[in-house]
């Protein structure tokens, strides 16, 4: 299996909403793993041509296609097919506060960007309570943890993202809603992959702060610039959750969902599967 296809656990949550047992079987193809402005692939991995491109959305399908992609095919987010197969509780809470998502680097390239200030702003905007969710390794920086925790934040991180040496936490995701729906807000200083997730989760989604700077980010589809001005909408401390709901169910392929057989089928997977046990 591409080492990308099992970030944040993506193949096991698909792999249980098509009724298969154990661990999720190789996809045949490069599954997007998160949002993004271009063609749904990674810069930095190594793609072989002719494989099958499994993307999210139908935009992205396109820009795809016209970098000259074929074999592309919209599945969805497995994000969303997580939701389809997770109901809310019936018995839970009502939603409170904010849950808030820094933006981060990554293994390969490190962010900048001024948290003291984040903090005086989040303080600032959000009533509370507040959960502020790192990234596994911005969470094992001790000052920058209790930095967030002297302003009197929960903090939380979900998990293992996954790289080429070891799979993705296949809780994850399962982590990632279960603290969604307990909030009211979702909130980040640039519009990103958990801001759509909280959306469709039922979250009020709001973007503001200081976006941060990636060191070496890529630029080639406009970058932060471009976001802003193609999402507007989504961009301040209130949002309209009705053009986000909208928005976030076009990005994340949410209306363009497969059955279990024909899912099965695209990923390469056998079609006959026992159901899962719960």
């Amino acid at each position: 299996m591409h080492r990308a296809n099992d970030y944040y656990g993506h193949a096991q949550v698909l792999a249980r909403y098509c009724g298969l047992a154990g661990r999720a079987p190789q996809i045949r193809g490069y599954l997007q793993h998160g949002w993004n402005i271009g063609d749904g692939m990674a810069a930095d991995h190594e793609y072989v041509t002719g494989v099958p491109l499994l993307l999210w959305s139908e935009r992205t399908r396109r820009r795809a296609w016209s970098l000259g992609r074929r074999h592309t095919y919209v599945v969805g987010a497995p994000w969303a097919y997580l939701l389809r197969a997770t109901p809310p509780e019936p018995d839970a809470p009502p939603r409170a506060g904010t849950i808030w998502y820094p933006f981060h680097g990554w293994e390969g390239q490190r962010v900048v960007g001024d948290h003291a200030r984040l903090v005086d702003q989040i303080t600032a905007t959000e009533p509370g309570p507040v959960t502020v969710c790192l990234y596994w390794q911005e969470y094992r920086s001790v000052r920058l943890r209790r930095r967030y925790e002297r302003a009197g934040f929960r903090v939380v991180c979900h998990g293992y993202r996954g790289d080429a040496r070891e799979p993705g936490d296949p809780g994850f995701l399962r982590r990632q809603l279960a603290e969604l729906r307990r909030h009211r807000r979702v909130a980040a200083n640039r519009l990103s992959s958990a801001v759509w997730y909280g959306i469709l989760a039922g979250c009020e989604p709001a973007v503001y702060g200081d976006p941060m700077v990636l060191a070496g980010e890529d630029m080639t589809f406009g970058g932060q610039a471009r976001i802003r001005r193609q999402w507007p909408d989504l961009h301040g401390e209130q949002v309209n959750v009705r053009l986000a709901r909208a928005a976030a169910t076009e990005e994340l392929g949410a209306d363009r969902l497969l059955p279990p057989t024909e899912l099965r089928r695209l990923l390469g997977w056998p079609v006959a599967a026992p159901e899962v046990r719960s």
